[in-house]
């Protein structure tokens, strides 16, 4: 199955999220290359930024899943760097 490289810019205003956002990254682990979480105290806000080599419908399901979460904002950037199995 092919795989794309991604980053994905995540944003969470509530805080109350953090624990069903880390359970949703805990399951996509495997694919996930890094991540990096700034908090911005200043703002109340916390962003996160991950990287991740995935089919395509793995990347979608996890914007959307994260996407979905209330008071949490996800954008995607798709690089068109892909890799089939060999």
């Amino acid at each position: 199955m092919s795989t794309r490289v991604a980053v994905m810019s995540i944003i969470v205003e509530n805080g109350g999220t953090v624990e069903k956002l880390n359970g949703i990254l805990h399951e996509y682990g495997s694919y996930i290359i890094g991540r990096m979480g700034i908090p911005y105290r200043a703002r109340g806000i916390n962003i996160i930024s991950i990287a991740i080599d995935a089919p395509q419908d793995k990347i979608s399901a996890l914007a959307g899943l994260i996407g979905n979460l209330p008071g949490v904002s996800v954008k995607t950037a798709l690089s068109n760097v892909t890799a089939g199995d060999s």
